[in-house]
């Protein structure tokens, strides 16, 4: 076996000695094999004890089932592995069994019981296998089996056993209906996940299931629209569809005063009749529209509104043509008419894919270009066609460049369908043809430039063309007859040379219904055609019977016997169609004795005014349908189609997609109580109501100018401002000049002297601290609904980053002067508040000082600090290395030409945009000559990072140093962001990429809170390692400095003397990140990580394990 099986492997792997190869084709030679031995040898291999057979084996059936070759006859053996304890050949059999359950139901009831043992496994994904397995034995009797599966794999710690229960319950609700309530129950479980592999599953679930069920989606309305850009792509489909409809039942239309408008304007004229009698009804009902809708209420977006526009925006730059597709269409229902234009250049972006890409977003455009025609019109040589695209999508894109005509573009247009009609595409000439025909109509400027055009046509060789042209013809001369008696005359012409039935159909109608205006040739045209008669199509005899009737009724001298010949011959034809019309027109153009009254009408009746047929395009009501779904594409309702309801006349109560907080939670919960703080930290409610920006900003403003020791006693007062704003700012005056005054003594002290005064300081802390808090909550309670979530989130974010340092400078404060008697109102309101349920409840107020606590700690104080009690480790969770933050070099001096630069990380928020992590530079200029006009340019970056350039640095002399701030959002990637720093005479190229332990921010957490979103994240969020800490690296305090100057982290109060956490958040996407060392005997240790992002994890395990062992 040894050479064929190693010819074979090469092949694929998967067919062997026993296994003929049949070629590409399946169904060539497989039924004339003599071998009745197939598979015979996998089969050994898989009742073999060797896993590494049994591996092989499955290896090479999965490929066959990847090639499409039937591999059913293995079930059996396959079947039998279920229980092998081998991991990898496990994963292959269930894989196996996904495939095959269905149609050996029978041998894979068998093995139920391993299914459900296999949904205990602790591997993640056995238990998602067996899950998926037993969803697929579609057998009535194991119902109840599956329904419990399900539920407890939506209770299952692994996000991704979660989405594989969602991905069930469709297929449970089809074997089974009435089990919708308790599916519809596991539903809602699941549309709480905070998890983005969850969300896109569950929704589908939730479409498939219940999808009228929108009160469902109401508390999870939020949380979707800002879940949905992390989400995989096709869970962002289904997602924003999903949310499409829901916006439809609970907002308003925001283009209704718009509608209102061009309804009023359209059905009125401007000016009133000319009779005197309507005058006044008219004026009257003029006055009456511009009241009413002055009575309506100005339209003002619901906020969730805004939030899903908001966050379905970013996606239209998705690289997945079906999310840009429903993001258009989003916009397209939802949207103002104002913001619909952004659609158009990613719609336009995704006409460069693949012909099939290109004809769905082609028939959307075209449906959207005939409402919405501004949006396309600076793209409208994209719609030009290409001699390479297929037919279909030529007459689309035709139907596009007609819907977006217009005076000013008409020439262009005219001159490409002019190139068109050379085509050798014969379907497309005659669909451009039309185009032209269809422009003529809407146009009436160049209506007379196309009929002279397409007349032209009439002498082309290519009968199609001309057929076209003529059919064309007929409908535009409808609208001026009189005008084109010569072209009548010309198209009588060709009736000898056009062979095409309706193109002489059409000639012969335009003869008859316009005789008056051809009165010499049209009974010569009778005569010809009565020759011909029996030869012609049936569309083309009907034509020739009514010319007949029309002549006979306007010209019967002439064309009398002519009547009667055609008659007599229609009489015995053998279509009864023919017969009908015939005897019929005797009756009515031949009166008798026994005709009826009709007959005295026959002129009214066939020679009436007919109106001229309204040219319009195919895709005019198809908005009906929701555009991007099939029903849009097929123009017909298709099965399982959600139409899109009509906006509500009066908004829905907007406080059902409000998520109530329990009250045992608002004390326990950190976070939720940061949302609370964060609205009033220092201001008046004026400047309060400008928002979470304009704090940071003037943070950071006040960071910068308050260098001097002095600064840290804004805090304090800070808080009594809030409490008391009449008297807030003389006391405050008085306590910064006293502050002062201590702080010149007290810094010229040795730092260990104040060692002593510790208890006593951290005593009157307490208190000053439980001030703020209290206040502050009951002061933003009722401003904490309406802001939005995203609003709070990054508020925490800018509060979480400052709390460490806030919390060292507190204790720097406290240390380096003797405890001074707070105000009186202060020590009232302490006796009051002191309880033990507090301690937990308050937090330190965000300082704007930025100065490093390592001058003024030194580290055995910091270790002195560290040890306190549980109630104080929870107001200083934070660490600062003490060897101070690193600093790389950005710009030699040498290469710098005398300049050189250096950067840090300054771990600080960055106040103009949370998102970005703050990058401190310092220029030193070396040289001897100045260095003007110092800035940023020419930022080359990676897709979706962005850079905030410092302020230009108009002169630095000679021998000076400045030191800037500037913001870089990474997008929680370590790739370099690259960029020019220039001066007034050079370029330099430079590039910023930063450690993964910079990309975060610290979060403050309890220790339950900690231990709960840690459970949250396992399994393949969670990254652990061994390791044997190095010799200098063996007290808590050093792993603490290690893991902190490794990575920005906050630590977290844990009960356990070897055990150390810590707690961060991703700058850019707020991901949470977890980091826990657990120190063993004789110097080992475990790390463990958990985050959502597994790269940002694996990367950060790495430098962590480097700073540890050193």
């Amino acid at each position: 076996m040894s050479a064929s099986s190693g010819f074979n492997d090469e092949k694929g792997g998967s067919s062997s000695v026993g296994e003929p190869e049949y070629g590409h084709d399946p169904a060539s030679g497989g039924i004339f094999s003599s071998d009745y031995k197939r598979h015979d040898d996998l089969k050994e291999m898989l009742d073999s004890n060797k896993d590494s057979l049994k591996l092989e084996a499955m290896k090479r059936i999965v490929a066959m089932i990847a090639r499409g070759k039937n591999a059913s006859d293995l079930f059996p053996a396959v079947v039998k592995n279920v229980a092998c304890k081998n991991i990898e050949v496990k994963k292959l059999v269930y894989v196996y069994l996904v495939r095959y359950a269905e149609e050996q139901q029978d041998l894979a009831l068998l093995s139920i019981s391993t299914f459900q043992r296999g949904l205990k496994d602790p591997n993640q994904l056995i238990r998602a296998s067996a899950l998926r397995v037993l969803s697929s034995i579609r057998v009535t009797i194991i119902v109840p089996i599956m329904m419990l599966a399900i539920k407890e794999a939506a209770s299952d710690m692994s996000p991704y056993v979660r989405k594989t229960a969602a991905h069930a319950i469709p297929k449970l609700y089809s074997l089974d209906p009435e089990q919708k309530d308790q599916l519809i129950e596991v539903i809602e479980k699941l549309l709480a996940d905070k998890t983005t592999l969850v969300a896109g599953s569950v929704v589908m679930a939730f479409e498939e299931v219940c999808p009228e069920r929108i009160d469902l989606i109401h508390k999870n309305y939020r949380k979707l629209c800002n879940l949905l850009i992390d989400v995989e792509e096709w869970g962002q489909v289904v997602i924003i569809n999903m949310l499409t409809r829901y916006a439809r039942t609970q907002f308003l239309n925001p283009n209704v005063n718009e509608t209102l408008l061009e309804e009023a304007g359209g059905e009125k004229a401007f000016y009133g009749s000319d009779d005197d009698e309507d005058e006044d009804e008219e004026e009257k009902e003029k006055k009456a529209e511009p009241a009413a809708l002055s009575k309506r209420k100005p339209y003002v977006m619901d906020p969730d509104h805004r939030l899903l526009l908001r966050n379905t925006k970013p996606l239209l730059q998705s690289r997945n043509a079906a999310v840009v597709m429903a993001v258009a269409q989003l916009y397209f229902h939802l949207a103002p008419k104002a913001e619909v234009g952004v659609i158009a250049k990613a719609l336009v972006r995704l006409m460069r894919s693949h012909s099939e890409v290109q004809y769905v977003v082609l028939q959307n455009v075209a449906t959207m270009s005939i409402k919405r025609r501004g949006m396309f019109e600076p793209y409208l040589k994209s719609f030009y066609i290409r001699s390479t695209d297929p037919t279909q999508i030529k007459v689309l894109k035709l139907e596009v460049l007609t819907n977006l005509a217009n005076e000013t573009n008409i020439s262009t247009i005219l001159r490409e369908f002019q190139t068109y009609i050379k085509s050798m595409d014969k379907d497309f000439v005659a669909a451009t043809i039309q185009a032209i025909g269809r422009c003529a109509t809407n146009i009436g400027e160049v209506r007379d430039t196309c009929l002279n055009g397409l007349v032209q046509l009439l002498s082309n060789r290519d009968e199609l063309v001309v057929a076209e042209s003529v059919v064309v013809i007929k409908k535009l001369l409808q609208m001026q007859p009189e005008q084109h008696s010569d072209i009548i005359k010309h198209m009588a012409k060709l009736t000898d040379n056009i062979q095409v039935p309706m193109a002489r159909a059409s000639i012969l109608w335009l003869i008859g219904e316009y005789c008056e205006h051809v009165p010499k040739i049209a009974p010569d045209v009778l005569r010809k055609m009565a020759k011909t008669f029996t030869n012609e199509e049936d569309i083309v005899k009907l034509q020739i019977i009514n010319l007949a009737a029309k002549l006979y009724l306007t010209n019967s001298k002439q064309t009398k016997l002519l009547t009667q010949y055609v008659l007599n011959l229609a009489k015995y034809d053998q279509n009864y169609d023919i017969r009908d019309r015939a005897r019929f027109i005797r009756q009515l153009i031949v009166p008798t004795d026994k005709s009826g009254a009709l007959s005295k009408y026959a002129k009214k009746l066939f020679l009436a005014l007919k109106p001229a047929p309204v040219l319009e395009s195919p895709f005019k009501d198809r908005d009906h349908f929701q555009l991007g779904s099939l029903s849009h594409l097929l123009n017909t309702k298709a099965g399982g189609y959600q139409e899109l309801s009509d906006w509500p006349d009066a908004a829905p109560d907007p406080s059902v997609r409000n998520v109530e907080v329990p009250e045992w939670t608002k004390c326990s919960s950190r976070e939720k109580r940061k949302e609370k703080k964060v609205e009033k930290p220092f201001y008046s409610d004026s400047e309060a109501e400008s928002g979470a920006t304009e704090s940071a900003d003037s943070d950071s403003d006040t960071a910068s100018s308050s260098a001097s020791p002095s600064g840290s006693e804004e805090s304090p007062s800070g808080s009594e401002s809030d409490n008391s704003e009449d008297e807030s700012e003389s006391e405050e005056e008085e306590d910064e000049e006293d502050e002062r005054k201590k702080k010149k003594k007290e810094v010229k002290k040795p730092v260990r002297e104040s060692e002593s005064e510790q208890s006593s300081g951290e005593e009157k802390r307490k208190p000053e601290r439980k001030i703020q808090p209290r206040k502050i909550e009951s002061e933003s309670e009722s401003e904490e609904e309406e802001d939005s979530e995203s609003e709070s989130s990054k508020s925490e974010e800018s509060e979480e980053e400052s709390e460490s340092e806030t919390d060292k400078k507190k204790k720097k404060k406290i240390l380096s002067k003797p405890p001074s008697k707070p105000p009186k109102k202060e020590s009232k309101k302490e006796k009051k508040e002191m309880s033990l349920l507090d301690l937990d409840d308050f937090e330190p107020s965000p300082s704007p000082q930025v100065t490093p606590v390592n001058n003024f700690l030194s580290s055995s104080l910091v270790t002195d600090l560290e040890g306190l009690s549980l109630s104080d480790s929870v107001l200083s969770p934070t660490i600062t290395p003490s060897g101070g933050l690193r600093t790389y070099e950005l710009l030699h001096r040498i290469t710098g030409e005398g300049l050189s630069v250096e950067y840090c990380f300054s771990r600080q928020p960055f106040s103009p945009d949370p998102h970005m992590v703050a990058v401190q530079i310092q220029f030193t200029n070396s040289a001897n000559t100045e260095a003007k006009n110092l800035h940023v340019e020419d930022a080359k970056l990676q897709s979706g990072m962005r850079i905030k350039e410092f302020t230009e640095i108009e002169m630095l002399p000679a021998g000076e140093t400045v030191t800037v701030v500037m913001g870089i959002d990474f997008c929680d990637s370590t790739q370099a962001a690259n960029f020019q720093l220039c001066t007034h005479t050079k370029k330099f190229f430079v590039s910023i990429q930063p450690p993964v332990g910079e990309l975060m921010m610290p979060v403050f957490m309890t220790e339950n809170e900690f231990k709960k979103e840690q459970g949250q994240l396992m399994g393949m969020n969670e990254i652990s390692e061994k390791l044997i800490l190095g010799e200098r690296c063996q007290g808590e305090h050093t792993i603490v400095q290690r893991v902190t100057t490794a990575a920005s982290l906050s630590r977290v109060p844990c009960g356990s003397d070897r055990e150390c956490r810590f707690a961060a958040k991703t700058v850019t996407s707020g991901s949470l990140v977890l980091v826990t060392v657990v120190a063993r005997q004789e110097g080992a240790a475990q790390l463990t990580v958990n985050c959502e992002k597994m790269v940002i994890g694996t990367m950060l395990v790495k430098d962590i394990l480097q700073a540890l062992t050193q």
